[in-house]
C-alpha cells in the first residue's frame, strides 16, 4: 500500500483525534476524505488539512444509516471516480455515565449502538467495495483500550469496545483471504478531549478534582504520561501501509504498560 497515492476515507473527522489523524494522512499526499456530522470542529480539519494539500475533500453525514453511507460512497464516486483504498475508523462517542448511574443504561443502549454503525456500516460497505474491486485495501478501527480491562467507572464504555475489538477480528477474519486487512488499534489515556471528558466522570465520582483525577491517572502509566494524538496517528500510518502488509484480524494497544496482559 503506497499511502500517497492512496484515497483515504476518515469517520468521526471533527474529533480531536480524527483530526490529528487526517493531518498526518495529509502530509503524506494522501487524498483525504473526511466524514462527520456538520459542524465548527469538522470544518477546522478540512481548512487545517487544506494548509498541506490542496487533495482534500469533506462529507457531511447525519447518520450512520446505510442511505447516508450509500450516498457517501456516490459522492466519492463522482469526485474521485474511483473508492476508497483506506479506512480509518476513529470511532468517538460521548463520555458515557458510570455503572452506578441511573441513566447509564439508555446512554450504554446508545452509544454502542453508534459505535457500532460505525464499525459495521462503514466497515463492512467499505470492505466489500474493496473485496468487489479486489483491491488489498486496509481498514483501521481506533477502539478504546478499555475492552480490555474491566473498569466499574467505564464499564458500559468497556462493555461496546471490547465488542468492536471482537468484530475486528471476526472481520479480519473474514476478509482476509479477499487481500482486505482489518486492524484494531487500542490506545489507552491520551491528551484529547474526549479523555478529558472522561477524567471529569472520574472526579465527581470520587469527589475530587478533575486535576486530580488526571494524575491519579497518570500516575498508574509506567511511562509516566498519557499518550499524545499523533503518537496513535504514527501508529495507524504504520498499520495502513505496505510495511505492515502481514498483520490483520488483530487489535495492537498501545497504553504505555499500563495494563501488561498478553492479548
Amino acid at each position: 500500500m503506497n499511502i500517497t497515492n492512496s484515497v483515504v476515507l476518515i469517520t468521526s473527522a471533527g474529533s480531536q483525534l480524527g483530526s490529528t489523524l487526517a493531518y498526518h494522512f495529509a502530509t503524506l499526499g494522501a487524498t483525504i476524505v473526511l466524514c462527520d456530522k456538520e459542524s465548527s470542529q469538522f470544518n477546522d480539519t478540512y481548512k487545517l488539512c487544506h494548509e498541506v494539500s490542496s487533495h482534500i475533500h469533506k462529507f457531511p453525514i447525519n447518520d450512520h444509516s446505510i442511505e447516508s453511507v450509500s450516498a457517501l460512497f456516490e459522492y466519492i464516486d463522482h469526485e474521485l471516480h474511483r473508492s476508497p483504498d483506506v479506512l480509518i475508523n476513529a470511532i468517538t462517542v460521548e463520555a458515557m455515565p458510570n455503572i452506578f448511574d441511573h441513566a447509564a443504561s439508555d446512554a450504554f443502549t446508545q452509544s454502542l449502538a453508534l459505535m457500532a454503525a460505525t464499525l459495521f456500516t462503514f466497515g463492512q460497505a467499505t470492505a466489500e467495495r474493496m473485496r468487489e474491486e479486489k483491491k488489498n485495501g486496509v481498514i483501521v478501527n481506533v477502539i478504546g483500550a478499555g475492552g480490555k480491562v474491566a473498569s466499574p467507572i467505564h464499564l458500559a464504555g468497556g462493555s461496546a469496545n471490547a465488542a468492536l475489538m471482537l468484530a475486528t477480528a471476526g472481520l479480519g477474519n473474514a476478509y482476509a483471504a479477499s487481500g482486505v486487512r482489518i486492524i484494531g488499534v487500542n490506545p489507552g489515556l491520551t491528551e484529547t478531549g474526549r479523555v478529558g471528558e472522561g477524567m471529569a466522570a472520574d472526579a465527581r465520582h470520587a469527589g475530587i478534582s478533575p486535576e486530580a483525577a488526571k494524575e491519579r491517572a497518570v500516575s498508574k502509566i509506567p511511562l509516566g504520561r498519557m499518550a499524545q494524538p499523533e503518537e496513535v496517528a504514527h501508529l495507524v500510518l504504520f498499520l495502513a501501509s505496505g510495511k505492515a502488509s502481514y498483520i490483520t484480524g488483530t487489535t495492537v494497544t498501545m497504553d504505555g504498560a499500563q495494563h501488561p496482559v498478553v492479548v
